[in-house]
């Protein structure tokens, strides 16, 4: 689809992946698309360069955030957790950037979207623990990508999640149950006190939380809704609510700027 020209940004913090030895900053495609296609915004891939670029300066720019799925996990350090598998990936350069990213649109009520390693950093962020294998607990599924299968499959429903009656995505999907995918080796551990667990797949690993006492939008989902989002109903219904949270956040934010504006054009 064709953006207009007024669509709100959307930032879209990147991963850090060594190629022939050279650091490249990447972002997965179907987030780009599930952005444009599902939530009408223009997505702004942000790279991850740690200190270099303050959070503030972004949040000035951009009327949400997107916090995608990556290959790499949170590191253990950043929650005091256990040692983490040996050949787990790690992106430091993304810790670096989204843990005081999401903190920072918190403050300001950014409205803000976490999937899959964006979920865990959003408890991580706020203080709350991983689970660093969730297959390996008593009593918990495998929530780990299926191996040698195509693509599409991968991403096919795995598993039921039932929301909260009353909670936020409830009231977006208008029901408490549906299907999701799952292609995860961590987890929610010990959910951070700010968070409200909105739902949980059958053998209680936590897959859907949002923010206490938030008047904004601070939504974060275990599994992927940004794959193939037009084709799955309750896809679009949470990207559209993501994008109509950025417009109202456009709307307010183009408002102070265009007072401000007029207040130094009268002081002129």
């Amino acid at each position: 689809m064709k953006l207009p020209n007024d669509a709100p940004i959307v930032a879209v913090p990147m991963c850090v992946k060594p190629i022939d030895g050279q650091n490249y900053h990447t972002v997965g495609e179907k987030y780009l698309t599930g952005l444009i296609d599902g939530a009408g915004v223009f997505p702004l891939s942000f790279p991850a360069l740690g200190p270099v670029l303050e959070p503030a300066a972004l949040l000035d720019q951009v009327d949400a955030v997107l916090f995608t799925g990556s290959p790499s996990n949170v590191a253990v350090h950043h929650y005091a957790g256990a040692p983490d598998r040996p050949e787990s990936p790690q992106d430091p350069g993304r810790d670096a950037v989204t843990l005081p990213l999401i903190r920072a649109a918190i403050e300001r009520q950014v409205p803000i979207l976490c999937i899959c390693r964006g979920f865990q950093e959003l408890n991580v962020a706020l203080g709350g623990t991983l689970d660093t294998q969730v297959h390996l607990a008593d009593g918990r599924l495998d929530h780990r990508a299926p191996e040698n299968v195509p693509y599409d499959e991968m991403y096919g429903p795995r598993h039921k999640v039932t929301f909260q009656a009353g909670g936020k995505f409830a009231r977006i999907f208008g029901k408490t149950e549906t299907e999701v995918n799952s292609l995860h080796w961590q987890g929610i551990a010990k959910p951070a006190d700010r968070l409200f667990v909105e739902g949980r797949a059958d053998d209680g690993v936590i897959e859907a939380v949002s923010l206490k006492d938030h008047a904004g939008f601070c939504l974060g989902a275990q599994w992927h809704p940004e794959f193939r989002v037009t084709e799955n109903a309750d896809s679009m219904a949470l990207f559209r609510a993501f994008g109509a949270a950025a417009r109202a956040r456009r709307q307010q934010r183009l408002g102070r700027a265009s007072t401000r504006a007029s207040g130094a054009g009268a002081a002129a």
